[in-house]
């Protein structure tokens, strides 16, 4: 699987990975993406790689009527 697409988001806290997966299950099924090994709870960004370049708009459209 070829992931070329990339999109960073603003998140901050621990537990990045586990509740952007999480949310993604809820929100996107079916969404295919590969998440960083590890990130550390300092950082304020997450980039997500995607399959394709739709899945990048489907991820801000959903983030934007989200709620927080």
């Amino acid at each position: 699987m070829t992931f070329k697409y990339s999109l960073t988001l603003p998140i901050g806290g621990s537990h990045k990975l586990k509740r952007f997966t999480q949310w993604a299950e809820a929100t996107l099924p079916g969404l295919q993406y590969r998440l960083p090994p590890q990130t550390p709870i300092k950082t304020e960004t997450m980039t997500i790689r995607l399959r394709e370049l739709e899945d990048r708009a489907r991820i801000l459209n959903a983030l934007a009527t989200s709620k927080p």
